[in-house]
């Protein structure tokens, strides 16, 4: 779905969600390295994987219009990560090349964690989902001993699926290959107005 006009930009009470700019790639290093951030990943990235994933990012949001935005603290001014929506690209169980899912995420730096900021720009990137792109869903979803990040999702009111998936990305083997995946319908027309 393409909305290269629309605006690129996200506000909430203390974050605005915008296109990557050249000085955020630093600051998305060292996140991306942190170990702590990094836990339910399957590893910490190097800088030039990290870069090369906000290249990719960058990219995406300027031919779509949206997708995983940086993340400025208002006050601060400080780049903090990145909150946003997503078509994931591996063939998850979930999602297919004719009906392609599309994900809300989040990933911020270890000193922002605690404040409700994940939340506060997943909001808005659902009301985003919804209201402008008038999606009927987005998912998310996460490794199952990623507890965190689960109830940042129950508290944005998604829906737990009962069954777990394995990731197709990770090895058989591996201890964070089964996930767990949440949903969210849009909401009906009347809430909307409300």
């Amino acid at each position: 779905m393409m909305f290269p006009h629309l605006p690129h930009s996200l506000l909430t009470p203390r974050l605005r969600l915008r296109p990557w700019q050249p000085a955020d790639w630093p600051a998305f290093a060292a996140l991306n390295a942190d170990a702590e951030v990094m836990r339910y990943f399957p590893e910490p990235l190097t800088t030039a994987q990290s870069d090369a994933l906000a290249d990719e990012i960058q990219r995406r949001i300027a031919r779509q219009g949206w997708g995983f935005w940086a993340v400025e603290h208002l006050e601060s001014r400080q780049f903090i990560g990145m909150i946003g929506l997503n078509t994931p690209t591996p063939a998850l169980p979930f999602s297919t090349r004719s009906q392609p899912c599309v994900e809300v995420g989040w990933r911020l730096a270890r000193p922002w964690w605690g404040q409700g900021l994940a939340s506060e720009g997943a909001r808005a990137a659902l009301d985003f989902a919804f209201q402008v792109l008038q999606l009927p869903e987005v998912v998310s979803f996460t490794a199952l001993p990623n507890l965190p990040s689960a109830a940042v999702m129950q508290r944005l009111g998604m829906q737990r699926d009962p069954a777990t998936f394995e990731h197709p990305a990770l090895p058989a083997n591996h201890p964070l290959r089964r996930h767990v995946l949440y949903r969210l319908a849009a909401p009906e027309p009347s809430a909307l107005k409300a």
